[in-house]
C-alpha cells in the first residue's frame, strides 16, 4: 500500500518538467508529506473545450478514486494494483481513456513493529520528479465536478523491495505520450498498455533508493507538511 507521499516541487517547476499547460491548479504550493483523500496535482491530457485540441495539463484531484456509479465508502481507493487495473470493474474504465501522471519526489513507506514502525523516503537516486502511473475520474458533488484519481501499484523491485512489497508504477518521459493518450483501449490494448507499465517501471526501479526519516511523519495530522525537514535524511 503506497501512503503519503511528497511533491515538494512548485507549480513552474511541474508544469516545465512534464511539458504541461497551467490548468487550473496554479495555487499549488510544496508539500513534504501528502496523505491519501488530500488534494495532490495530476498531469492528464484533456480537450480544450473551444478548439477540441488535446493539451497536457496541471490539474487538481482528489487522491481518492471515486466514480460517479460507487456509493460513499470509509475506505478511501488511492491505489490500483497493476495485477487489476485493466480488469476490475472498479477500474477498467478509467485505465482505458482516463490515465494520468502522479509527480512526486518520492514516497514513505515503513519497516518495523505496530509503535515502533521506522520510515523511509524512497526517491530517484538523481534526486529528480517522479512520474507515477495513475488513473482518474469525475463526478458531480453539488454543483462542481470533482476529480478524484489513484497511484497504479506493482511488485516492488530492487531497492523499493527492501523496504516494502509494492511499489508505485514509475514511468520515464519517454512513454509518457502513449500512457496520457486519451484514444480509448480495448481489451487487447488495455493488456498491452499493462505489459508496457510493467516492462518500463521495472526500468525506473533500479534508480529508485531508500534513506531513513524523523518519525514525526508518521503522524499525519500533527506533521506540518510544509516542513522540508519530512525528507531529511537522519543523523
Amino acid at each position: 500500500m503506497i501512503t503519503p507521499a511528497a511533491l515538494n516541487a512548485k507549480t513552474d517547476e511541474i508544469i516545465r518538467d512534464f511539458v504541461a499547460d497551467g490548468g487550473d491548479f496554479r495555487e499549488w504550493t510544496p508539500r513534504y508529506s501528502i496523505a491519501p483523500t488530500q488534494i495532490v496535482p495530476i498531469v492528464r491530457e484533456r480537450a480544450h473545450p473551444d478548439t477540441g485540441e488535446f493539451r497536457r495539463q496541471l490539474d487538481a484531484a482528489v487522491w481518492n478514486f471515486h466514480p460517479s456509479f460507487m456509493k460513499d465508502s470509509k475506505r478511501p481507493n488511492f491505489n490500483t494494483r497493476i495485477e487489476t487495473a485493466a480488469t476490475s470493474g472498479l477500474w477498467k474504465g478509467a485505465f482505458a481513456s482516463s490515465r494520468a501522471l502522479f509527480p512526486m519526489r518520492g514516497y514513505f513507506e515503513w519497516t518495523g513493529t505496530a509503535g515502533n514502525k521506522q520510515p523511509h523516503f524512497l526517491h530517484s537516486k538523481d534526486g529528480g520528479l517522479l512520474a507515477a502511473a495513475g488513473i482518474y475520474t469525475a463526478r458531480k458533488v453539488e454543483d462542481d465536478w470533482e476529480v478524484s484519481a489513484s497511484i497504479i501499484t506493482r511488485p516492488a523491485r530492487d531497492a523499493s523491495g527492501e523496504i516494502h512489497d509494492r511499489m508505485p508504477v514509475f514511468l520515464e518521459a519517454d512513454v509518457w505520450d502513449e500512457y496520457l493518450s486519451p484514444d480509448k483501449l480495448d481489451d487487447a490494448g488495455k493488456q498491452d498498455m499493462v505489459q508496457l507499465l510493467t516492462v518500463e517501471s521495472d526500468r525506473v526501479a533500479a534508480m529508485i533508493t531508500s534513506y531513513d526519516v524523523d518519525r514525526k511523519v508518521n503522524n499525519t495530522r500533527t506533521a506540518d507538511p510544509t516542513d522540508p525537514t519530512l525528507i531529511e535524511p537522519l543523523g
